[in-house]
């Protein structure tokens, strides 16, 4: 299948406002890095999609536009039947400029300053930010530990889990029995679940995305997603959930249209999910084999140069989360080599609330990962053998 697109062709992003390429400086202090960072792909989109965008632009005229239409509803419709085996509801649909820009919105429906909002940790720093940012309280608990996510649950101020499925960063995918379980709880707690899934679409073969609409309960819920990332179309904006209240739905509505004046969405991100869903899947497997090349690549290197880590890929993503507390790794002292010796720019643990981890994206050519894992490797092997990394 991978014979078909050519993902091994590097192209060129900087200068083209590109956020891991030309801001790489904005993070990490400095310009020129070779960046393994922000959950993007250096691969250009679909085919099919990039046929579709082509189409609309010819039209010339980009009007108001509604994404209220059976194009829309029914390309998502039949993704989830064709690729999860689901049944959806279209009339639970509702849309927005982002996934964060969703949870925002639920969250300020479904909670008041000073609640607590349970998440698993690690954490991608966006629920953060969005969380903490609105005066609620984060409240981690670790992935697979249930004792601790009941505990936090059960308190009579948690309004809100916002579950990652899959995981970021862990790559993990909640199989549909932990799922189900999750719902149970929520239920029995009230406690509403905001469940976001954005990648699930980049699931790895062995493993099963369940989308929460298998198992919500009567519990108050929403599904956040986008086609965005995994066809690599973030730039063009757009995001959809489904909301299962139609009171909440319609109050999510409501804010959207008036409160936020967002009543009409991008007609290119409508225009892109609507091929993506229609005609991409090809093209999508094909860089999830790709990627999961990578990712077997990066496995393979570290357990030739670095053993005692015992790393795995993930189950889900492009997102390789590296576990370097075995080698005993000085989290600033790696960040220094990396930056200043190799000239590369990986993510720390530290930005999700793990020290001693680091986050690779390996969603590129297969010449750039090479990179990237050799120049780990290199820093983490000068870092344990020196003090100073020298």
């Amino acid at each position: 299948m991978t014979e078909l697109y050519d993902f091994d062709t590097a192209i060129d992003r900087r200068g083209t406002w590109c956020i891991q390429w030309d801001g790489v400086a904005d993070r990490f202090g400095v310009d020129g890095l070779l960046p393994f960072t922000i959950s993007d792909m250096d691969f250009a989109t679909a085919p099919e999609v990039l046929a579709a965008l082509r189409d609309r632009l010819d039209h010339g005229v980009f009007g108001y536009t509604t994404w209220q239409q059976d194009d829309f509803r029914s390309a998502v419709a039949h993704w989830y039947a064709t690729r999860y085996g689901t049944e959806i509801d279209t009339g639970q649909l509702v849309y927005g400029p982002s996934v964060l820009n969703q949870l925002s919105q639920l969250l300020q429906m479904w909670t008041g300053q000073g609640d607590g909002v349970v998440v698993h940790t690690p954490t991608y720093d966006g629920f953060r930010k969005a969380i903490t940012g609105l005066g609620r309280e984060l409240r981690g608990v670790p992935v697979g530990d249930e004792e601790a996510l009941v505990r936090e649950l059960a308190r009579p101020d948690a309004k809100v889990l916002v579950l990652c499925s899959p995981h970021n960063p862990t790559g993990r995918v909640w199989t549909a029995d932990e799922l189900t379980r999750m719902a149970e709880l929520a239920e029995r707690y009230g406690v509403a679940v905001i469940s976001d899934e954005i990648h699930a679409d980049f699931v790895h073969e062995g493993y099963v995305h369940v989308p929460w609409t298998r198992v919500a309960g009567e519990g108050r819920w929403a599904l956040i997603t986008s086609g965005s990332k995994a066809f690599n179309f973030p730039a063009l904006t757009g995001s959809y959930g489904l909301i299962g209240d139609p009171a909440d739905r319609a109050e999510f509505l409501r804010r959207m249209e008036t409160a936020e004046g967002l009543a009409s969405p991008a007609v290119l991100s409508l225009t892109a999910h609507i091929a993506a869903y229609r005609e991409g899947g090809p093209w999508l497997d094909a860089v999830r084999a790709y990627v999961a090349g990578n990712l077997g690549h990066v496995a393979e290197r570290l357990s030739a140069d670095l053993p005692e880590l015992g790393w795995e890929p993930p189950q889900a993503g492009y997102l390789a989360w590296i576990d370097l507390r075995a080698a005993g790794v000085d989290d600033a002292e790696l960040q220094r080599v990396l930056v200043e010796r190799e000239r590369v720019a990986i993510m720390g643990g530290a930005v999700y609330g793990a020290p001693g981890f680091v986050r690779l994206n390996v969603g590129c050519p297969r010449t750039k990962v090479e990179r990237g894992v050799e120049a780990l490797i290199r820093a983490v092997k000068a870092v344990t053998s020196s003090p100073s990394g020298v």
